[in-house]
C-alpha cells in the first residue's frame, strides 16, 4: 500500500485512541479540546473524524453535556453505561472484532454491510459490485489504477473495461486483476476463494505458493489457504459462480473453517469451533443459506461434529 494509506491508518489509529480517551472520561473538558485541536489541525484530519463520526457517532455535538444528556435518555443508558456503551453495542451485535479493530475497518471502508444483507454498487467508473453480508471494501481509484481493497467479506465484480486503468481486487496478500470481465472474490477464515465468470483474471502474491501468478478463465475457480500455503482450483458451470447471490454455497473439497466462516455471514453473533480439527476437515456440498442453521448443521456432520446455540448470539461447534 502506499504512504499516503499509512499515513491515514497512523490518523485513524489517533482518532480512535480520541474517542476512546472521550468515552472512558466523558466530561473532562481536556478531552473535547484535544479532539477540537486534532481536527482542525488538516482537512484530512478532518475528514478521518468525519468517518469515526460515521461509524461511532462521536462527533463534537456530543462533548455538549446537553446532547450527552439527550442520548442518555433516549437510549436509556446510565451514566456508567453510556462510558461503555460503544463496546457494549458492539458486543451485543456479536461482532467478533476488538472494539478497536472493528471501528477502524468502520472507518477505512467506503461500503460496508451487516450479516445477511447484500448490497448492489454502482464504483465511478460504472462498474457494478454486488457486495456479500457482512463484508467491507475501500476504494483507492487513482489517475493509473482502479484498485479495490476488499477489508472483509466477498464481493462480485462486474467490470467496465479500460486499458489504461487496470482494475485490481486486493484481499490480504492477493491481487486479483482483470480487463472487462466479471468475477468473485472472498475471503473467509483466511482462505481467498477467486472465481471467473466469464474474461480473464491474474491473480498474484508475494506468498509462495502464488509467486508465479495464476490466470484464470471462464468457470474457473481458485482456494488459496493463507495459513498452510495450499491451492485447490478446479472449473465449474458460470452460473454456479458467486451462488452466494442466490443463497447457495457450492463447495468442492472446502474447509470447515472457511464454510463455517462464509455461513456466519448469513447468522447473527459468533459462531465458535471448539475442536481446530473438526475446522481442518475438509467437506463438499451444496448448502442452502435461506436457512444457515441447518446449512452449518449439514457442513459439519460429516466431521463428527454437532451445532448447538446457546443464545440468538453464540453458536458453538463440538465433536459429538
Amino acid at each position: 500500500m502506499s504512504e499516503p494509506h499509512t499515513d491515514q491508518n497512523q490518523l485513524l489509529d489517533e482518532a480512535i485512541d480520541l474517542v476512546i480517551r472521550l468515552q472512558n472520561d466523558p466530561d473532562n473538558t481536556v478531552s473535547g479540546d484535544m479532539i477540537r485541536a486534532w481536527r482542525a489541525r488538516s482537512p484530512l484530519h478532518e475528514k478521518i473524524w468525519l468517518r469515526i463520526d460515521k461509524a461511532h457517532g462521536a462527533s463534537g455535538a456530543i462533548l455538549s453535556h446537553q446532547r450527552r444528556e439527550e442520548r442518555r435518555k433516549n437510549i436509556g443508558l446510565s451514566r456508567r453505561q453510556f462510558m461503555i456503551g460503544g463496546p457494549a453495542l458492539l458486543a451485543a451485535g456479536g461482532l467478533s472484532y476488538s472494539f478497536g479493530k472493528e471501528l477502524l475497518l468502520r472507518a477505512q471502508a467506503d461500503y460496508i454491510t451487516a450479516k445477511g444483507e447484500m448490497a448492489q454498487i454502482t464504483l465511478p467508473d460504472g462498474s457494478l459490485v454486488t457486495l456479500g453480508p457482512d463484508s467491507a471494501l475501500q476504494l483507492v481509484y487513482g489517475s493509473e489504477r482502479r484498485d479495490i481493497n476488499l477489508l472483509r467479506g466477498m464481493g462480485f465484480f462486474e467490470v467496465v473495461p479500460d486499458k489504461s486503468k487496470p482494475f485490481s481486487v486486493l484481499s490480504d496478500t492477493v491481487r486479483v486483476t482483470a480487463l472487462g470481465t466479471a468475477f468473485d472474490v472472498s475471503n473467509d477464515a483466511g482462505v481467498i476463494a477467486v472465481s471467473v465468470d466469464h474474461g480473464v483474471v491474474e491473480m498474484q502474491s508475494p506468498d509462495a505458493a502464488l509467486g508465479a501468478g495464476k490466470r484464470l478463465e471462464q468457470g474457473q475457480w481458485i482456494n488459496f489457504d493463507q495459513t498452510t500455503q495450499t491451492i485447490d482450483q478446479g472449473a465449474r458451470e458460470a452460473e454456479q459462480i458467486a451462488a452466494w447471490r442466490d443463497k447457495l454455497i457450492i463447495a468442492e473439497r472446502e474447509t470447515v473453517s472457511a464454510l463455517v466462516a462464509r455461513i456466519g455471514r448469513w447468522m447473527p453473533g459468533r459462531i465458535i469451533m471448539a475442536s481446530p480439527s473438526t475446522g481442518a476437515q475438509r467437506v463438499s456440498g451444496v448448502y442452502d443459506l435461506t436457512d444457515p442453521l441447518r446449512a452449518l448443521e449439514a457442513v459439519v456432520h460429516p466431521t463428527g461434529a454437532q451445532v448447538r446455540q446457546l443464545s440468538s448470539f453464540v453458536t458453538i461447534i463440538t465433536p459429538l
